[in-house]
Formats: C-alpha cells, sequence, structure tokens
C-alpha cells in the first residue's frame, strides 16, 4: 500500500509539472566577435547559427543548443610565426536561465566545442590544434512574448586548443549577439 502511495504522489507531482513547464525548439543565428588569449590578437567578426531547446518551469530553464560557429582570430603569433587563422566547430551550450520580470534573463552554462575546420592563410592546421574545446558561456537575454529570443553572451575558453608541444597555450574568447524564434512552443 506504502509503494502505491508513493508511486501515486510522484505519478500526480510529475503531471502538475509537466503542466506548468514550458516547452520550445525553435532556430537562431547571430554574430561571433571572436579572438583568442595570445597577445596583440586582432579579433574577427564571424556568425554562428544552429538549433535549441528549451524546457521553462517556473522563472528556470534549461536550454541546450546545438551551433555551427566559425572563430579564430587575425595577426596571432605563434612561435616565430603571425597568421590568421579561421576556426569552425560545432559547439553544444547547455544554457540554465534564470528568469526574471517581462521575460528578460541571465544565462550560464557549459559549452563543448568540436573542431570540424581549421585554416591559416589558406593552410589546414587542423593537426596542430585540439579536436575539441571546453569553455563556459555567460550572458544576458530577453524571451520576447511572441517567439523572438534576444541574447548576449561571453564564451570564455577553459581548454587550451593548442596541440603542438613546446608552445605556448592558446584558449578561444568570443563575444556573440543572438536572435533565435521558436518553431514550436508548448505551454505556458
Amino acid at each position: 500500500m506504502k509503494k502505491i502511495f508513493i508511486t501515486t504522489i510522484f505519478c500526480f507531482a510529475s503531471v502538475l509539472l509537466f503542466a506548468q513547464a514550458k516547452v520550445a525548439l525553435g532556430l537562431k543565428v547571430g554574430a561571433n566577435f571572436a579572438n583568442t588569449d595570445v597577445d596583440n590578437a586582432e579579433s574577427i567578426t564571424a556568425f554562428h547559427g544552429g538549433a535549441y531547446g528549451l524546457i521553462k518551469i517556473a522563472n528556470i530553464g534549461i536550454q541546450p543548443e546545438v551551433l555551427w560557429s566559425k572563430q579564430g582570430g587575425n595577426e596571432l603569433s605563434i612561435g616565430n610565426l603571425t597568421k590568421d587563422w579561421d576556426l569552425t566547430y560545432i559547439n553544444i551550450p547547455l544554457m540554465l536561465k534564470y528568469y526574471l520580470p517581462l521575460g528578460l534573463n541571465l544565462q550560464a552554462g557549459p559549452q563543448f566545442g568540436i573542431l570540424t575546420n581549421a585554416e591559416d592563410d589558406d593552410d589546414d592546421i587542423s593537426d596542430r590544434l585540439k579536436s575539441s574545446d571546453l569553455s563556459v558561456v555567460l550572458g544576458a537575454g530577453w524571451d520576447v512574448p511572441f517567439g523572438l529570443q534576444l541574447s548576449a553572451r561571453y564564451v570564455l575558453g577553459l581548454s587550451d586548443i593548442n596541440d603542438a608541444t613546446g608552445e605556448d597555450s592558446i584558449r578561444n574568447r568570443t563575444f556573440q549577439l543572438s536572435i533565435g524564434y521558436n518553431l514550436f512552443k508548448l505551454g505556458k
């Protein structure tokens, strides 16, 4: 009897939570202002785009994303070479969103990146870089009532992407401005 009671309470609580949950799926695009932590490197302006999902209960949301992202930097001095780097990643951020009034929100979470292409002045340098990148993402956004999402984020690379032994460490740094649109929405 005790197991049936506990199971019933658990099922009832799950139904109540799901009834209060908002679920959305959408697409997003935006600008990247990317650089690395290498001294005297210049930023590049590039773009990112992809898909996201959102599960929101009360004032907390979880938003996983899959983004195609151009990153890198200009005039990177590594050893005795100075080159422009064009890096392409598939980034997977998992954002925790804390909602304030009017749809404003604060965002934070980890991001895992998979390097798909790396060039410096038209030469392939993917063998000199690590194939993955771990970052922390901090930002703010506004979920507009009619399905738009606006956000500004700073992506701080935690892992050294330089795979060449004996050389200085290199970490990605990216400021992102994004606009997204909910294609599918269920709940409040």
